[in-house]
Order: structure tokens, then C-alpha cells, then sequence
């Protein structure tokens, strides 16, 4: 059953056209320069999250009072992960 799957898999994607990246040169080097700017914001805004997360937690410590924020620094290191990861997971994809 497996076999006869990829036999139909080869068949149905080898009409697939396999079109060339001709993208100007002047439009590459512009996305590339707002794709630097928007990393760069996306770790700053990152830095900036852990260190308010941090100053909050120490706040309510001081105060005796007890909050969420270990699921705030969660999703804050888990958007700094995806901001870390997203260029070189579409490097891969696309390259």
C-alpha cells in the first residue's frame, strides 16, 4: 500500500514547475535592510520584556504578593525563541 502511495506521490509532483528567483536586486537589498531593522526591534522588544518581568516579580517579592509572572516570562521567552528562530527557519525552508 505504501508503495503504490509513493508511486502516486511521484507521479502527481513531478508536473510541478519549478519557477527561478529573479527578484531585482535593489527590492533584495531593501527587504533585507527592513527584515534587519524589524530582528533587531523583535530582540530589543525581547530584552525589554525580560527585564520588566523581572523588575515586576521583584516589585510583588517586596510587596508579599503572589502573581503570574513566571507565565509572563514563559511568553516572553517563547517570543524571544520564535524572534531568534524565524530567519533561519525561513532561510531553510526557502534556501
Amino acid at each position: 500500500m505504501s508503495s503504490l502511495l509513493f508511486e502516486a506521490s511521484n507521479f502527481l509532483a513531478s508536473g510541478v514547475p519549478q519557477p527561478a528567483r529573479n527578484a531585482p536586486g535593489e527590492l533584495t537589498t531593501k527587504v533585507n535592510t527592513v527584515l534587519g531593522i524589524a530582528a533587531w526591534a523583535g530582540t530589543a522588544a525581547g530584552v525589554a520584556g525580560v527585564l520588566i518581568t523581572g523588575a515586576m516579580m521583584a516589585v510583588s517579592v517586596k510587596r508579599g504578593e503572589s502573581s503570574e509572572h513566571m507565565s509572563r516570562l514563559g511568553m516572553v521567552l517563547g517570543g524571544c525563541v520564535l524572534v531568534a528562530t524565524a530567519g533561519p527557519l525561513i532561510s531553510f525552508v526557502f534556501a
